[in-house]
C-alpha cells in the first residue's frame, strides 16, 4: 500500500472514529433522538469500518429501544407537571417548558407550574424570564417564596436585586 493510500485510509478512520464519538456523546447525554440520527448517518457514511459500524448498530437498537420507552402517553395535568419535572432533571429545559405550557393549559392558576418554569429558565441562564415567572408563582402562593429562598437552581441568582425584591429577602 502507498504512503498515500495509508494516509487516506488514516483519514477516514480519523472522520469515522469522530462522527462515532459524536453519537456517543448523544446517547451519554440520553438524548436517544440525536443519537439514533447520528448512529444511522454514522452507518451510512462509515460502514467500511467495521469494528465500529458493529458497535454503532448495537447502540442504535438501543436507542431505538429507549425512544420507544420515552413515548408515553400523558392525559392529565400531573402526567405532565411530573413528566416536566423529569425533563428537566435530565437537563432537556426545552421539552420540560412545552410539557409546563400544556399543563398551565389545563390549570392556569396552578402556582406550581408557575414555580416550576421560573426553575426551567434560571437553569437556561434567562433570569429575566425566571424572575417574572417567580413573582407570578409568589402572587399565587406566597409558599414559593420560602423555596425559592432555599431552592439550589435559584443559587445563581439569589443575590440578583429583582430576586431579592421579589422573595422579599431584602
Amino acid at each position: 500500500m502507498t504512503k498515500e493510500k495509508e494516509k487516506i485510509k488514516k483519514d477516514d478512520y480519523q472522520k469515522a472514529l469522530s462522527d462515532y464519538t459524536q453519537a456517543m456523546k448523544a446517547l451519554n447525554r440520553r438524548d436517544y433522538e440525536r443519537a439514533s440520527e447520528l448512529f444511522k448517518a454514522f452507518l451510512e457514511k462509515h460502514a467500511s469500518e467495521r469494528e465500529l459500524a458493529d458497535r454503532a448498530k448495537i447502540y442504535l437498537k438501543v436507542c431505538q429501544k429507549q425512544k420507544k420507552i420515552e413515548k408515553i402517553q400523558l392525559k392529565s395535568f400531573d402526567d405532565y407537571y411530573q413528566y416536566s419535572v423529569h425533563k428537566i432533571n435530565k437537563g432537556d429545559y426545552e421539552e420540560a417548558l412545552k410539557l409546563l405550557g400544556k399543563a398551565r393549559e389545563m390549570k392556569p392558576r396552578e402556582g406550581k407550574v408557575l414555580y416550576l418554569i421560573a426553575d426551567a429558565y434560571c437553569l437556561m441562564g434567562e433570569t429575566e424570564k425566571c424572575l417574572e415567572h417567580l413573582k407570578k408563582a409568589i402572587q399565587m402562593d406566597g409558599f414559593f417564596r420560602i423555596l425559592a429562598q432555599n431552592e439550589g437552581d435559584f443559587e445563581p441568582i439569589w443575590e440578583d436585586k429583582k430576586f431579592k425584591l421579589i422573595t422579599r429577602m431584602v
